[in-house]
């Protein structure tokens, strides 16, 4: 194994500069993932018809559930890996990622078990159509087998975001994005000597290509001797630390309740949109497809602000705390509102992608499109500041300010002004609602006390002296691929120990 150089963080250098080349890595995999969704979705709408393709509508609302019901838990995990590597404490950060890797997939593979039987139920409770139901219901059975395998690779991509490492997640990513493209038509249509599966094709295609890409990563990772790898003469760091695992319920549990907020909400609307119809249902559908890459930007800099404000929180250096919040809200302007305009322009042609020519909601997507789709500019102020916000350990404002938005304003209004614009106020309720949590995630940030949060108390620190089984410095942090890694964020830090 090659001698360690002087890896990099994210507490020095170019704001600018650092937070869009750490950004990259990230966005390339949310459109990577959202390439995969869009083919998966030409597949099941064109050729399996409306009717499949609002059953994968209704069955991935479900899934977005499941992941928020636990996925702050990982939230939390990689702030505190981000705090720990600011303030140069790598024996911290092992602790942390131990604990939260036993917990967070242990639960998850719980949320597995249970969801398979309560499948069908989930879907009949959200008004599933009834020619979608059957292959919804076929469809989520297998996402659910699948999920530990999809929180695990989730959990650690979010790690090793954490840690300042972007480009090794994004790689395995990858993998698992051309592997889902690659089996997916096998599956459904039964190509060669594989069986004609037809919707759940199409879950088994993920379950299968999220399964290599993972046991590629770990391999990756075990073989590099990552900083953050626990082999064997590590098990000792996967027994849960209580210290650590209460920190990570209390701040995770509000971060991972954000995302459930925000899908019960969604669940809601499809609910509602349901109602109208196969055909608005599927140009919703088709619409959400392009609203993905719409909000992708947001999200990628919104992660990249998360990890680059808690080091620099765990640094001290409040000034990059705020020149990233800064730096984050002007890139989501200019980025998000770049992809806008296309797909305004474009609208017919991108959804036709997605539903047959001669399909009437072809129209009803145009017309809901152009309403809704301005409401990610205001998304994505959101969800960067919020990000910001989180990294010092405020985690409970930004989720009354989204309840307050989804279950006080988006889902009121949508109800309430149906009698009078139909399905209209379903449509106007996205941007009024994004609107306002901008508005009051921005005040927040102005006056509140986010400043002042801890994610775990002094006292709780001091009960995290290093152990006898951590050793004060990693094995051997990566060589050669980390440091192409890091080299792309354009910060430094000063010894191997920390990386």
């Amino acid at each position: 194994m090659s001698k360690a150089s002087p890896a990099r963080s994210l507490t020095e250098g170019p704001i600018g500069r650092s937070l869009l080349l750490f950004s990259l890595p990230i966005l390339a995999g949310n459109i990577a993932q959202s390439l995969n969704g869009s083919v998966n979705a030409i597949w099941v709408g064109k050729f399996l018809g409306e009717a499949a393709l609002t059953a994968t509508a209704n069955a991935n609302n479900i899934m977005f559930f499941l992941i928020g019901s636990v996925f702050g838990i990982g939230m939390a995990a990689t702030i505190l890996i981000g705090q720990s590597i600011g303030a140069k404490d790598l024996p911290q950060a092992r602790r942390v990622m131990g604990t939260s890797a036993t917990f967070f997939i242990g639960l998850s593979a719980v949320i597995a078990v249970a969801g398979w039987f309560l499948s069908h139920r989930l879907l009949l409770a959200m008004g599933t159509p009834a020619e979608s139901l059957a292959m919804a219901d076929a469809y989520l059975k297998v996402i659910f087998l699948g999920m530990p395998l999809i929180y695990a690779f989730a959990f650690f991509t979010a790690a090793l975001r954490g840690a300042g490492d972007a480009r090794t997640p994004f790689r395995f990513l990858l993998l698992s994005v051309l592997l889902d493209i690659c089996i997916n038509p096998l599956l459904i249509f039964g190509l060669g000597p594989f069986p004609e599966l037809g919707v759940a094709g199409a879950a088994w295609a993920t379950f299968f290509a999220q399964g290599l890409a993972l046991a590629a990563m770990l391999l990756y990772l075990r073989n590099k001797r990552h900083m953050l790898w626990l082999g064997r003469k590590d098990a000792a760091l996967l027994k849960i630390d209580p210290v650590i695992l209460k920190a990570l319920v209390i701040k995770g549990v509000p971060m991972g309740l954000q995302m459930v907020v925000i899908s019960l909400a969604m669940i809601m609307m499809i609910s509602m949109v349901n109602g109208y119809g196969v055909a608005t249902a599927s140009a919703y559908g088709a619409a959400m497809q392009l609203w993905t890459y719409v909000q992708m930007p947001a999200m990628a800099i919104g992660a990249a602000c998360s990890s680059m404000a808690a080091q620099n929180v765990g640094a001290g250096r409040w000034d990059r705390v705020h020149a990233t919040a800064r730096t984050g809200v002007l890139f989501n302007f200019l980025l998000t509102g770049a992809l806008i305009a296309p797909i305004i322009l474009f609208d017919r042609s991108t959804l036709a992608l997605f539903l047959p020519g001669d399909s009437p909601a072809l129209e009803i997507g145009r017309h809901l499109n152009h309403i809704s789709v301005w409401s990610f500019l205001f998304f994505g102020v959101t969800f960067v500041v919020s990000g910001v916000v989180r990294s010092t350990g405020a985690v409970v404002p930004p989720l009354l300010i989204l309840a307050v938005a989804m279950w006080g304003i988006r889902v009121p209004f949508a109800k309430l002004l149906q009698p009078e614009f139909g399905v209209d106020a379903i449509w106007w309720s996205f941007p009024v609602s994004a609107f306002c949590s901008m508005l009051m995630v921005m005040a927040y940030y102005r006056w509140g006390n986010w400043r002042k949060a801890k994610m775990l108390e002094k006292h709780e620190t001091d009960k995290l002296a290093t152990p006898a089984e951590v050793p004060s410095t990693p094995p051997s942090p990566v060589a050669d691929a980390n440091l192409e890694v890091e080299a792309d964020t354009d910060t430094v830090v000063e010894t191997p120990a920390v990386r």
